[in-house]
């Protein structure tokens, strides 16, 4: 199996497509190109969205901005897919099976919670590459895994959290508690650990599994976030989705600090209004690990295996958009420190609590 370390960044997004209704959630499509070339690179790209769709503007939205990069960069058509309120594995199953009988290639599901589906339909469209983003339990010869070293970006939120806090309490809000987010808390934890032992840490999950509206219910991340602002905490860092965007609203209103995740959520235009307590981002590189796999489709090399994203690849890392972030000085000297350590490998992070 082909295996790569280091992705293509991909960056930009596009005007939002037109959405119908489908049997099994909604869809936003997009025609192929009538060129003649665009007809001898096949039908294009398939994007079934994670909970909380597209909009949600970190994971979701990243895979996105991929999508229409290789859209574009390549001239082929594609169509997205949303997600439906409690859909089951049969659902996502039937979701896999029309976009690769329609003729799309690669088909892609966002998400952990794909992997049944992807397993199941892989073995039906043996010609079809399939991607599946955040897990890594699927083996076959057409899926590429793409996977992510998540505990390693926290890590750096948690060095960076721990230098900004005055108060000595730092918050940690994760949407749903599987082992995927648990990564996002140990690299946390062990980042503000090793940077402050002093410093306490709050922690909440927002719903237990299968229960997963934690990743799309703002109303559950706001509660979480205010109940950790009471408990004197003013730097809170969320990996909850779109309910992240209520943990980002409840900081910004009492002038306290959040870390983002996933996309560079500083940067995000409906969150503009929150911007400026957005102390940083972890980021995920799902737009590269999106078009990257279109490329080695269109290549006729297409990846399959696992494809490690992590920060000595630029994979993972952290944003620094906010000029308040870029002027800690002793924030910035701690973070630029870990990074280093961890690669070079002197630094080894957990990836559960």
């Amino acid at each position: 199996m082909r295996r790569v370390s280091k992705i293509l960044a991909a960056a930009g997004t596009a005007a939002a497509l037109a959405l119908s209704a489908t049997a099994c959630g909604s869809t936003s499509t997009e025609s192929s190109s009538s060129s003649s070339e665009s007809s001898k690179k096949g039908k294009g790209i398939a994007l079934a969205y994670d909970v909380g769709g597209r909009g949600d503007q970190s994971f979701n939205d990243a895979a996105y901005a991929g999508f229409e990069k290789a859209r574009k960069d390549f001239g082929i058509g594609g169509q997205d897919v949303e997600p439906s309120d409690g859909e089951s594995d049969a659902d996502k199953v039937q979701r896999l099976t029309e976009l690769a009988r329609q003729g799309y290639n690669p088909v892609i599901g966002v998400g952990f919670a794909y992997a049944p589906a992807v397993e199941e339909v892989a073995e039906k469209f043996p010609k079809t590459t399939f991607g599946l983003i955040d897990d890594d339990t699927v083996k076959a010869e057409n899926v590429a895994n793409l996977v992510f070293s998540e505990e390693q970006g926290s890590y750096l939120a948690g060095v960076a959290a721990a230098k900004a806090t005055k108060s000595k309490v730092v918050g940690f809000v994760g949407g749903v508690e599987v082992p995927l987010i648990k990564k996002f808390e140990a690299g946390f934890v062990q980042g503000v650990k090793d940077t402050d032992p002093s410093v306490k840490i709050k922690r909440q999950y927002l719903t237990q599994p299968p229960d997963m509206n934690g990743f799309s219910k703002p109303d559950l991340g706001k509660e979480a976030a205010r109940g950790q602002l009471d408990a004197d905490a003013d730097v809170i860092y969320h990996a909850a989705g779109l309910a992240g965007q209520g943990v980002i609203e409840a900081v910004a209103g009492q002038k306290k600090w959040v870390i983002g995740v996933d996309s560079d959520q500083y940067r995000q235009k409906t969150l503009a209004k929150y911007k400026d307590r957005i102390l940083t981002s972890m980021t995920k590189d799902v737009s590269g690990a999106v078009y990257n796999l279109v490329k080695s489709v269109q290549d006729g090399k297409p990846l399959s295996g696992e494809v490690r994203f992590d920060l000595k690849s630029d994979g993972v890392g952290l944003s620094d958009s906010n000029p308040a972030f870029t002027k800690m000085t002793a924030v910035q000297d701690a973070v630029k420190k870990a990074r280093e350590g961890i690669a070079n490998g002197d630094i080894k992070v957990k990836t559960a609590p």
